[in-house]
């Protein structure tokens, strides 16, 4: 049997975010994340 092909249909993107303690870095990368 042949293996089915997997067609990503969204970008892979990895962020990387440094900050300090409530500067919003959970915000961004969750507003990047539903953009995307």
């Amino acid at each position: 049997m042949a293996k089915a092909r997997f067609e990503r249909v969204k970008p892979h993107v990895n962020v990387g975010t440094i900050g300090h303690v409530d500067h919003g870095k959970t915000t961004l990368t969750s507003a990047i994340t539903k953009y995307l």
